[in-house]
């Protein structure tokens, strides 16, 4: 009798656990699915943004040679451009905030593997944690060279502590997204404009660094995306005349569900 009860319970638990993994597979494809969908949207809005970024800029240059217009429209082009600058921080902000949601798909990390990445943060300067996005974020002042891709000795050792928890068992299922971003400060240094014409090129780069020194430290290489946003996703607005702001310069390592 003791013998048909044990077995029982295991088949219990069996069953169980393949109904877990069934739900688990399910909301896995349920985010790639969402993904897919917030992209198409995220596409459309930078479209817009790009459109409203265009318009600001002739707006500026009409309002420069405004010389010979009375008053009242001159006033109305000072309006236009006010709006025109505030809608594209609006939209700037806006696809940022949809790019977190769609690399993140809003599914909590493990509580553990939460908990490792948000002691590893404490103990850095250069690192902060966002556990509702599962983002990691490195200041990119602190983690590169001026001016460069070559990531900072400190730098590597907070990389190399940081690829010891993806790489553990409780990171396993999941995957890395890196993201490069810049400021709006244009690249004017000859030697550096020879490595990275534009600042779509440093992000990139950068991102491509992180990268390297993560396989170097044993993060498997299909784990692992990179991408690029030079200037165009700020966290918050640059100063004016292109005279950028340091919170915009960043890397964003993203821990997501395997396949998204």
């Amino acid at each position: 009798m003791q013998i048909k009860n044990v077995f029982l319970i295991a088949v219990v638990v069996v069953a169980g656990m393949l109904i877990a993994g069934c739900a688990s597979e399910e909301k896995y494809d349920n985010l790639k699915l969402q993904n897919r969908s917030q992209q198409e949207r995220i596409n459309e809005l930078e479209s817009q943004y790009n459109v409203a970024k265009l318009q600001l800029a002739q707006a500026k240059e009409q309002l420069a040679s405004a010389k010979g217009l009375c008053e009242a429209d001159t006033e109305e082009l000072r309006n236009k451009v006010a709006a025109l600058e505030e809608d594209v921080v609006k939209k700037a902000e806006l696809i940022s905030k949809m790019q977190s949601e769609l690399v993140r798909g809003g599914t909590a990390l493990p509580a553990e593997l939460s908990s490792q990445l948000e002691d590893f943060a404490a103990g850095s300067e250069m690192v902060s944690f966002d556990p509702s996005t599962g983002m990691v974020k490195f200041k990119s002042d602190l983690l590169f060279e001026k001016g460069s891709d070559i990531v900072t000795s400190e730098a590597a050792v907070a990389i190399e502590a940081l690829c010891k928890i993806i790489n553990s068992a409780e990171a396993a299922q999941f995957d890395i997204i890196i993201g490069g971003h810049t400021d709006d400060l244009p690249i004017l240094k000859a030697s550096t404009k020879e490595q990275h014409p534009t600042n779509w090129h440093l992000s990139s780069n950068r991102a491509i660094s992180v990268e390297k020194v993560m396989e170097g430290n044993g993060v498997q290489p299909k784990r692992m995306s990179v991408r690029g946003f030079g200037e165009y996703r700020p966290i918050e607005p640059n100063k004016e005349n292109k005279q950028g702001n340091p919170k915009n310069r960043r890397v964003e390592i993203y821990i997501v569900p395997m396949g998204s």
